[in-house]
């Protein structure tokens, strides 16, 4: 099935990568985060790129906040545009705190989230408890997706700590695992004060994992989205995009911008799959 777009450009054009899927998609998954946008503006951002978005969250603990209507409608337009949609992780982690997880499931069932998101980057989740809440949200029928990092500034992201989690989290059913990047992409997880990550770890990270796209790197910057992109190919899972950022993100992906220009030519197509071949294949 052609895409609208391809109704009127040829898929050369298109996509001059040619690596793009279209939804529902395994890999190239982009997130959204939506920090408080309201109906117009959301259902502008889904009409204008909906094409283009696998999963927005309704970040941090900004759920309860909304009109009742309000975040009705915000979950099915959502879902009408074949999006998924959760409430932030740091939601869930208040819900641990107050010993409210019963009723914060009952409440994301009966609300309609497609997804949720288990985080502990303000509080210190018992691995077991972790498990628990992964094994509890996929048994209700939602799409977990998890995140691995603290908050705090200056945290940093430990490798064999963040691959034995990406390990555990998927066996115990979750469809995605975050790398922590906050919303600023500063001064925290792989990246260091100028925002910009160092990349023999996350290509460490990468070799090692049994199936790389399990994992959504956050890059709320620009410069990460280009860094990522030229390292890891158009088919990384990217994740807190801001929602103004989602075609310019797109653009990227498919080598329709300078900074990624050479991921649309045959010599940069071939001389990226040979850096990731060692990664192996899902």
């Amino acid at each position: 099935m052609e895409t609208t777009s391809q109704l009127y450009w040829p898929a050369c054009l298109t996509d001059p990568t040619g690596r793009r899927e279209r939804k529902p998609r395994s890999r190239g998954k982009t997130m959204v985060i939506d920090k408080g946008l309201g109906l117009r503006a959301f259902e502008d951002m889904l009409d204008a790129s909906g094409e283009h978005i696998d999963l927005i969250k309704l970040g941090f603990g900004t759920s309860p906040l909304y009109p009742p209507r309000v975040l009705a409608r915000k979950i099915a337009l959502a879902r009408a545009h074949g999006v998924d949609i959760m409430p932030g992780g740091t939601f869930l982690e208040v819900a641990v705190q107050q010993n409210e997880t019963k009723r914060y499931f009952e409440a994301v069932i009966r609300l309609g989230y497609t997804a949720m998101e288990v985080s502990d980057g303000t509080i210190d989740l018992d691995r077991g408890l972790r498990s628990d809440l992964i094994r509890e949200g996929v048994n209700r029928g939602l799409m977990v997706v998890t995140e691995y990092g603290k908050k705090r500034p200056g945290s940093r992201i430990d490798v064999e700590r963040l691959i034995e989690t990406i390990r555990i989290d998927a066996a115990c059913g979750a469809a995605l695992i975050t790398v922590e990047g906050r919303e600023s992409g500063v001064g925290v997880g792989f990246y260091n004060e100028k925002g910009r990550a160092e990349e023999s770890e996350i290509e460490e990270v990468v070799q090692q994992v049994r199936r790389p796209n399990l994992i959504l790197w956050e890059t709320p910057l620009k410069s990460q989205q280009v860094q990522f992109l030229n390292l890891l190919g158009p088919d990384v899972n990217l994740g807190n995009i801001a929602p103004e950022d989602v075609l310019s993100l797109e653009a990227l992906r498919r080598g329709l911008r300078s900074d990624t220009f050479g991921l649309g030519c045959a010599a940069g197509r071939a001389k990226l799959e040979e850096r990731l071949l060692p990664a192996g294949e899902e």
